[in-house]
């Protein structure tokens, strides 16, 4: 078994403890070697900003800093080229790399975690994971809320009957059903944003959660990784270890809520009662057994892989819950949750992405007589115009409906899909740059 860089003496691999010891590391150390493989990069970024600094105050020479510096950078290439690994018995990606250095260029490899602790270190790479994953999840979530904008704008005056209570009920249009997902992606957004702005703060330099003697310049690292500010107290910056992930999950779970009920849609749309649209047969599922089956797998898959996102925020609360300041080994099972998480949810919007591009819209869908009422509020209305109270007006088109008197109007039709046309996509596509813009 390595020698750990908590431990003060080398382990003896024949001890009697030994056995014992391994049992424990395997328990607390469980998958967490696999989820520091996605920090590695952010790992070492991490370690290059906070070595530049001690180089600027004078705990590393020029020499010292030149070779870790190149070394380092060795060390990401490897990553990028995915020549890394975890040897076995180090405990995490953190180690590994001081574990590299020492190897490669000797003393000054032990240096480098002068002013820092495992706490920060790995908060740092954390924050620089999410930050660059969100603005993953914002690139895919713009491609889906700009083909949502596209077909709205296509089929703004393609009819779609309305339903309340699963009850037919008004008429809508294409268009409109459209662009109420790519608005809801807007609100959806503003979390997401929220979400940023969170992990978009600094604890590197915060250290176990008390500071450090080393006057070290925390403005200087948070500069040199890109974050807009520092999580200034150093307690504080390790109470955001477990919030920092809750923030996001809540805001994944407002795309994933957005996903899911456009998902419902879809198979209830596809399904044959309704017939609103189709999917070519290479994009769905037959049966075993009935040949005429055209089953809606993806979507349903989406819809069960978005529920689990929602999920999520709620496993977090409760792994961090009734927990006091500083750090605790509980955090660590936040990765568990979260990282499948964001992958999930982008390959979510990658094949709801890819299934719009796909889908096929029917256009005579009002002409079934079972739409006949959809058109009567227009009834309604044009009596109001003509004069008498709404009240009265109600009144009537629903007795003549009641006696099987009701005849729709089709110029009155007419007039309504030209109401439904005013879609607003013009706004909605300005409050989502807007937000968008704010991503720095």
């Amino acid at each position: 078994m390595a020698t750990k860089i908590w431990q003060k003496t080398a382990s003896n691999p024949e001890g009697s403890g030994a056995a014992h010891s391994a049992i424990v590391e395997k328990f607390t150390v469980g998958n967490d070697v696999a989820f520091d493989y996605v920090l590695a990069e952010f790992d070492v970024l991490g370690s290059l900003a906070h070595c530049e600094m001690l180089h600027s105050i004078g705990l590393l020479t020029n020499e010292e800093w030149k070779t870790i510096e190149i070394e380092l950078k060795n060390i990401l290439i490897e990553i990028a080229q995915g020549n890394f690994s975890i040897e076995e018995g180090i405990e995490d990606i953190h180690s590994q790399v001081e574990h590299l250095l020492i190897q490669r260029i000797g003393e000054a490899g032990k240096k480098i975690h002068s002013g820092r602790s495992r706490n920060d270190q790995v908060l740092t790479d954390l924050k620089l994971y999410l930050k660059s994953e969100i603005k993953n999840i914002l690139g895919q979530t713009e491609t889906v809320f700009n083909t949502l904008i596209q077909l709205s704008n296509q089929h703004k005056e393609t009819l779609l009957p309305g339903y309340t209570h699963l009850q037919i009920a008004m008429p809508s249009s294409f268009g409109l059903w459209f662009g109420a997902y790519a608005e809801s992606l807007v609100d959806d957004m503003e979390l997401l944003l929220a979400a940023y702005n969170v992990t978009n703060k600094s604890p590197l330099g915060s250290g176990a959660g008390y500071g450090s003697s080393f006057p070290l310049d925390r403005q200087l690292t948070a500069d040199l990784l890109g974050f807009k500010t520092l999580n200034v107290n150093s307690v504080y910056a390790q109470m955001t270890r477990g919030k920092s992930e809750k923030v996001l999950a809540m805001a994944m779970s407002g795309i994933a809520a957005t996903l899911n009920k456009f998902a419902y849609d879809m198979c209830l749309y596809l399904n044959q009662n309704f017939g609103f649209i189709a999917f070519p047969d290479t994009l769905t599922t037959g049966s075993s057994i009935m040949p005429h089956k055209k089953n809606p797998d993806v979507f349903e898959i989406i819809r069960a892989r978005t529920n689990r996102i929602q999920a999520l925020p709620n496993e977090l609360i409760l792994l961090t819950n009734n927990l006091p300041s500083g750090y605790h080994r509980d955090f660590q099972l936040t990765k568990e949750g979260l990282f499948p998480a964001i992958q999930s949810l982008k390959d979510c919007l990658i094949m709801f992405d890819f299934m719009l591009q796909h889908i096929e819209i029917k256009t005579d869908i009002v002409k079934d007589p079972k739409y006949d009422y959809m058109f009567s509020v227009e009834n309604v209305n044009q009596q109001v115009v003509d004069g008498i109270p709404f009240r009265e007006a109600y009144k009537n088109i629903g007795l003549t409906i009641e006696s099987d008197l009701f005849e729709p109007n089709y110029n009155l039709q007419h007039s309504h899909v030209g109401s439904i046309g005013n879609l607003g996509n013009e706004q909605i596509i300005a409050s989502f740059n807007e937000i968008k813009a704010q991503f720095i």
